[in-house]
């Protein structure tokens, strides 16, 4: 009997003791892991005492897209991207290619992306037609339009003037053919002097090597490169610059609609504060932004000697000009593209527009943030 209760009494003592010990293992502060890849650690969450401390901000998406396929002119974007400049802003950006900037700004007209690299002069005509919804441009990374007519000096064309009785090619949707009255009227000759030939814009240069126009409206900075890969050399190509015959106009900007622009003021300063840092770095050293480009061409199929003579055209002409070296990237002299705008509306038959309807520069980070870096520090183009 007195064996059977001592049983019951050790069986009472060891729950008493099991629940005790369980009530302390539950009381006990928790352990906290410092190895950052400690899977098995659970998350901090926003209502946990510690999150203020080891809980990153979620990073606001940003969908960007191109002119164009992916070139060596994408530079400062791709450099901010690969270097961590938007993340160190805030900012998770992503880009698809384009298929012109006609295209680019129906779809952001859309709602498709956030912001487009652009011009402003086809978003003029996207605003005519959408007056309550408009397009703005918020910087301009290409100081100078890449306008242009080109031949080839065999052609016998050696000026403007001789244009006249000639058959030019272009896609029907190109800006410097649409802004081809304009040009004809700055060099004095008809615009109905010459015949067009259309094409779609893969076979343009391929009209012109193989003699079935006798010039091509388009940017330089696409014709020129398809025309040393077919076989011609600086030496052979004639150039007329729109910007070198009373058309200055700005090239792509930034642009973002107007509803995007009024509900994300923080996210634009910090886009153009990364971009413009990696558009610094572009000029400092444009053989590495080229390289990081190529590297991150998953077709691989970019040619390196083609990008980089992009590249050089761009930098020498587009994005540092004595304007941009005396301001600043990303700004605008605004009696320069008040006229640019009203060659526009003229030339495209457009509303009358006004610098506010299409640009502001509230958003450029300060001068001083954006400003071209010395001669002594940029590296040749290798």
């Amino acid at each position: 009997m007195l064996h059977t209760f001592q049983k019951q009494l050790n069986r009472i003592l060891l729950i008493a003791v099991s629940t005790a010990l369980l009530a302390a293992c539950n009381s006990a502060p928790p352990t906290t892991s410092t190895t950052s890849g400690d899977k098995t650690a659970a998350p901090t969450t926003a209502s946990s005492p510690q999150a203020g401390s080891t809980d990153k901000k979620e990073k606001q998406k940003i969908r960007v897209q191109l002119p164009f396929l992916k070139q060596s002119l994408d530079a400062p974007l791709i450099w901010a991207i690969e270097k961590g400049y938007f993340a160190e802003e805030g900012l998770d950006v992503s880009y698809e290619r384009g298929f012109g900037n006609a295209d680019t700004i129906s779809k952001l007209g859309t709602g498709k992306y956030d912001m487009a690299f652009s011009d402003v002069y086809n978003a003029m005509e996207f605003n005519d037609k959408n007056p309550n919804d408009k397009i703005v441009a918020v910087a301009f990374y290409q100081n100078k339009a890449p306008f242009s007519i080109v031949t080839f000096k065999a052609n016998g064309i050696k000026t403007p003037a001789d244009l006249v009785g000639k058959k030019l090619g272009a896609p029907a949707g190109d800006g410097p053919r649409k802004l081809f009255p304009l040009f004809a009227k700055e060099v004095k000759i008809a615009p109905d002097s010459v015949t067009w030939d259309t094409m779609e814009p893969k076979l343009r240069e391929t009209f012109l090597l193989q003699g079935k126009v006798d010039a091509v409206s388009g940017f330089y900075t696409s014709v020129i490169p398809s025309l040393i890969k077919g076989g011609k050399t600086m030496d052979d190509i004639q150039i007329f610059f729109y910007d070198e015959y009373g058309l200055d106009f700005y090239g792509n900007g930034i642009l973002v609609k107007q509803d995007f622009m009024t509900k994300n003021p923080d996210a634009i300063k910090a886009f153009l504060k990364a971009y413009f840092r990696g558009m610094q770095e572009v000029v400092k050293d444009p053989s590495a932004a080229l390289d990081l480009v190529i590297s991150t061409d998953q077709s691989k199929l970019m040619d390196r000697e083609a990008e980089k003579l992009r590249l050089k055209l761009a930098i020498e002409r587009m994005y540092v000009t004595p304007e941009v070296e005396a301001a600043g990237f990303g700004g605008a002299d605004m009696k320069r593209l008040e006229k640019s705008i009203a060659q526009t509306v003229e030339g495209f038959n457009l509303k009358p527009a006004t610098v506010a309807d299409l640009f502001t520069d509230k958003f450029l980070p300060p001068k001083e943030k954006r400003m071209v870096p010395p001669a002594s520090d940029r590296k040749p183009l290798l």
